[in-house]
């Protein structure tokens, strides 16, 4: 099944790091957060991508052109002009780099894929952001649903700790955990091709259009997903995903799916439209 990656808008939030690059390319741990959205949609099985490009889309280009170079050891011939790659297994992925416009929304960038979708069920997600959301489970439970569309939805992490206080005793302390109330898109959609019919053009924001009319039409259903998410729209969030990395047990480090999706199959929530990014 082709996995979507939206990857082509400026990233203003984060200019301290896109004025150089697409936010999809900002390092985590020496790699583009691109690069371990692939990577975890791999070990659910899922090899085969389409990355919705435009600012910057030949920093993208460039760094697959070259991802045999940048992943492995080389050694130049400097005498011949001859170079080897020592090559260690390399990532059995198909990557296709699409140019979909530097101004257009969303939703246009996911109707200038249709040609490469062989009008079959296929996932999308947003470049900028981690999870360790069950895509296996995921998927069953879209198949399960029978709706054209199905949304994960999250509970936004809080800025601060959260304290619950009995009097003037503290009863509970948290460090930032995720909040308690309310769910939000948090992305890694699960499509069936007709949902491409609710995109009029590069104009259409997929959340703010296609998926409002889909929602009210009865047909998108949400996934909840109670475990690890966050995005990575501002340099702080940056920071605190690097962080994460550096432990060694990120909840998006994965080699097998076999983890539990904390989810639950009941109701479908409210869910907010608040992440855009694309």
């Amino acid at each position: 099944m082709k996995v979507v990656v939206l990857a082509g808008g400026l990233g203003t939030r984060l200019a301290e790091e896109t004025a150089r690059v697409p936010k999809p390319m900002v390092e985590i741990g020496g790699q583009p957060i691109l690069w371990h959205l692939l990577r975890y949609y791999a070990a659910y099985g899922h090899r085969e991508f389409l990355i919705a490009a435009g600012y910057k889309s030949e920093v993208i280009k460039d760094y697959f052109c070259h991802f045999d170079m940048r992943q492995n050891d080389l050694f130049v011939n400097l005498s011949q002009g001859t170079h080897r790659v020592v090559r260690e297994s390399p990532p059995d992925w198909e990557v296709g780099i699409v140019d979909t416009g530097a101004e257009t929304m969303t939703g246009g960038r996911l109707a200038r894929l249709r040609k490469y979708l062989d009008d079959d069920t296929f996932m999308v997600t947003y470049g900028d952001g981690l999870s360790d959301v069950d895509i296996s489970q995921l998927l069953k439970f879209h198949r399960q649903q029978g709706r054209l569309a199905t949304v994960t939805a999250v509970r936004p992490p809080a800025r601060f700790g959260h304290l619950e206080l009995d009097g003037d005793r503290v009863a509970t302390f948290a460090e930032k955990p995720q909040t308690g109330e309310g769910w939000i898109n948090g992305g890694f959609f699960v499509f069936e091709p007709e949902v491409l019919d609710y995109i009029i053009g590069d104009e259409t924001k997929l959340e703010a259009h296609a998926l409002e009319r889909i929602a009210a039409d009865g047909q998108l259903a949400a996934f909840r997903h109670d475990g690890f998410w966050q995005p990575m729209d501002t340099l702080r969030e940056k920071q605190l995903l690097e962080s994460i990395w550096k432990t060694g047990t990120a909840p998006w480090m994965v080699n097998s799916p076999s983890r539990d999706a904390g989810a639950s199959q009941n109701a479908p929530p409210a869910v907010q439209w608040s992440r855009t990014a694309g």
